[in-house]
């Protein structure tokens, strides 16, 4: 069901969900959380439809904020639209668009609509603010959601990323490493090396390479090294030992071949995952990522440039 609200307000559209759930009868006890999507009208659709397919697994009310600025001064007003039932996936939809001065005031439109008794996540597909904990809907989110990769500086912004870091922050770019962390992690359990160097290849400007190689430098105290390849995104990770190297190599598609000194070469799943499957891991926790917070930090040692 879909409910369209013009010049509207936030008890009215308030008002209009609580009809439409009867409507389908659709009651709000199965929805955990709800998840304010900050976002422009160009990545508004993208945004809602990766954080919808999240929804299946974590049923919530999406709330969606679409600023509307114009260079020309237009009337204050806000426009809501409205999703309930078979439209909005296992949860609500609310699709809202301020005009004129409420850009400026969009958390106190939002705080009416949050689920009550329920934790807020605040995610920024684009155009994140520099401190999101500060920002006036970041500030009602015990999670708070980034990603580095779309700024216009994605290696340049994790420097403000870690400056204005407070507990409940993370990154996109950072959920895009589980796989790999798991990975790199699940080989030293099977023989324990002590790693002296270490290198990480990806295409350039890449804030996941960024991670990883700080992550890397963050919990072995060594040097890693960042190699500039033709991509997509991480390619290669390689970790010097005494025995020899550990290699992870994806240069395309969705398997990597894991090579491990003494051992035969084996193929694993490192696929590239979609936006949605991202938002997906990210609401399953909602305590703060003190790993994030360390490798976000770290400086680590000198860092070198080796050769592909």
């Amino acid at each position: 069901m879909r409910t369209e609200l013009t010049d509207t307000t936030s008890s009215k559209i308030d008002r209009a969900l609580l009809a439409a759930r009867r409507a389908v009868g659709s009651p709000t006890m199965g929805l955990v959380l709800t998840l304010v999507v900050v976002t422009d009208e160009e990545n508004a659709y993208d945004a809602v439809r990766a954080a919808s397919e999240a929804s299946r697994e974590h049923p919530c009310r999406i709330i969606a904020v679409i600023k509307r600025t114009h260079r020309r001064r237009r009337r204050t007003r806000l426009d809501a639209e409205l999703r309930v039932g078979s439209d909005a996936g296992s949860g609500e939809i609310v699709i809202l668009r301020l005009h004129g001065e409420l850009t400026t005031q969009a958390g106190s439109i939002v705080l009416p609509l949050l689920v009550p008794d329920a934790p807020v996540v605040a995610w920024w597909p684009a155009d994140a603010p520099a401190d999101p904990a500060r920002d006036d809907l970041g500030a009602l989110a015990q999670r708070r959601i980034t990603d580095a990769q779309a700024a216009a500086d994605p290696v340049g912004v994790l420097a403000d990323r870690a400056a204005a870091y407070a507990p409940g922050d993370t990154d996109l770019a950072w959920t895009r490493l589980t796989p790999w962390r798991s990975l790199l992690a699940c080989a030293f359990d099977q023989r324990t090396l002590p790693v002296t160097a270490a290198a990480v290849e990806s295409e350039a400007d890449n804030a996941s390479a960024e991670l990883l190689a700080r992550w890397l430098e963050d919990r072995l105290g060594v040097q890693v090294a960042r190699v500039a390849t033709d991509g997509p995104v991480i390619t290669r990770v390689r970790l010097e030992t005494s025995a020899g190297e550990v290699v992870v190599d994806r240069p395309t598609g969705s398997l990597a071949t894991l090579v491990l000194p003494g051992w035969p070469d084996r193929k694993v799943a490192l696929k590239i995952r979609s936006t949605a499957e991202l938002i997906a891991e990210e609401l399953r926790r909602l305590d703060a990522d003190e790993v994030y917070a360390s490798a976000l930090r770290s400086k680590g040692p000198a860092r070198v440039a080796l050769p592909a």
